[in-house]
């Protein structure tokens, strides 16, 4: 059998909450996987940046998808849209030219063995794995394979639970196969999908956890059946993020209206482009007084985490290029929620979404418990036992890359060991 690696990603499962008693099979994989301890996201700590960076291999800066909401210039100023909707990366394409601006995985690998994606979170996301049609994706909202040739079948589900639990079994019976794509990556759900709408820690969201675990399980023994001593499939299991719980919804964009930094809602001097617990601002000219006049109000109000701008965006792994000006992280409190759950922080109010009341959970920042995903690694060359070395999502990809006896060139992050 040749070399395959399988991924399965348990979108906004946080390190904090694997145990022996709500997630068996993770904590098991503790005795016989690679753990990387201090793995962290990547900011901002959204889903769509996310499955961009596990891409790529590459940070923000570098392949060019700064969030679940983006501003872009379609010919008549910045807008905001959502990365998340089905025709974002159309749109995206016709205004720049082209998708991403890194080589994804499913690029990589379309000589050499192919990818598969099978994904149960936004369209958005799940394209952004594979957006220029180099291997297979499937998903809700429509599927695709090579040349984004439309496939005759979309999954018939709906996000959460049962959609889960329906694409893991047919990703386990027609992917985990000894015979089987190079990459095959399983995105879940869950628990993003509940955490949004009841409160971490909650009867919900730990019931939302122990579905994404006998997920995980059921791919781990798949895995084993097609190759028990562990030497040639590797399994990558993961999250993407953590989460915080909400405290308060604030309305940035109408504050800076309101202070007289913004025309109006539709003006395109400033664009807000909310992001759950972290907010990115574009400006027409980023030479502009404004910038500054915007980075000095935000400091001063009391959502306000840190503000971060200029030459300063790299070290967040954002471009410090215009249209870009401003990152904002909003404020963190280590308090505890109605169910013992510490973390929570405000968040930004946002056009595209109505979820994440507060009392509920959000993501996007610099949080301690949002920028702490899990992350193991289980066959091939990985001995077990804990590493505590710095890790990040854009490093996932350069270790798949190097168990495929393939060069990572060009990629920001590192193979792990």
């Amino acid at each position: 059998m040749t070399r395959r690696v399988v991924i399965v990603v348990c979108d906004s499962l946080g390190a904090r909450f694997i145990d022996a008693r709500r997630t068996p099979t993770l904590h098991a994989m503790r005795g016989s996987a690679a753990e990387f301890t201090c793995a962290r996201s990547v900011f901002p700590s959204t889903t769509r940046t996310s499955s961009a960076s596990m891409a790529t291999g590459c940070y923000p800066m570098e392949h060019g998808l700064l969030g679940n909401t983006m501003v872009i210039d379609e010919g008549q100023g910045l807008v905001c849209l959502s990365a998340g909707a089905p025709d974002f990366l159309d749109r995206l394409r016709k205004a720049t030219g082209q998708s991403l601006k890194r080589p994804t995985l499913a690029q990589r690998l379309a000589n050499h063995g192919g990818a598969v994606v099978m994904s149960n979170v936004s369209p958005g996301a799940a394209y952004l794995h594979d957006p220029d049609g180099h291997g297979h994706v499937y998903h809700r909202q429509g599927s695709y394979g090579p040349g984004r040739a439309r496939l005759p079948e979309s999954p018939p589900i709906a996000v959460g639970m049962a959609g889960d639990a329906w694409l893991t079994e047919r990703f386990c019976r027609d992917f985990v196969r000894s015979d089987g794509p190079a990459l095959a990556l399983l995105w879940l759900s869950e628990p993003d999908h509940t955490a949004h709408h009841h409160p971490l820690g909650s009867s919900a969201h730990l019931a939302a956890i122990a579905h994404a675990d006998r997920c995980v399980q059921q791919v781990r023994e798949a895995i084993r059946a097609i190759d028990p001593n562990d030497k040639e499939m590797l399994m990558i299991a993961c999250s993407d993020h953590g989460m915080e719980t909400v405290h308060r919804r604030i309305d940035v964009e109408s504050g800076l209206i309101e202070a007289g930094l913004k025309a109006s809602h539709q003006s395109t001097d400033v664009v807000v482009a909310p992001n759950g617990t972290s907010v990115l601002f574009y400006f027409e000219d980023c030479g502009s007084p404004q910038v500054d006049a915007v980075a000095r109000w935000l400091e001063a109000q009391d959502f306000c985490g840190r503000v971060v701008q200029g030459g300063e965006l790299g070290s967040l792994g954002l471009p410090a290029a215009h249209p870009l000006g401003l990152a904002l992280t909003m404020r963190q409190y280590d308090v505890p929620n109605a169910f013992g759950v510490h973390g929570r922080s405000d968040t930004a109010a946002s056009p595209f979404s109505s979820s994440s009341a507060p009392g509920c959970a959000q993501h996007g920042g610099l949080g301690p418990n949002e920028q702490h995903p899990f992350l193991f690694i289980e066959g091939g060359a990985f001995e077990p036992g804990p590493r505590r070395q710095a890790v990040s999502l854009v490093d996932i990809a350069p270790t798949v890359l190097r168990h495929l006896g393939l060069p990572p060139d060009g990629m920001q992050g590192s193979a792990l060991h």
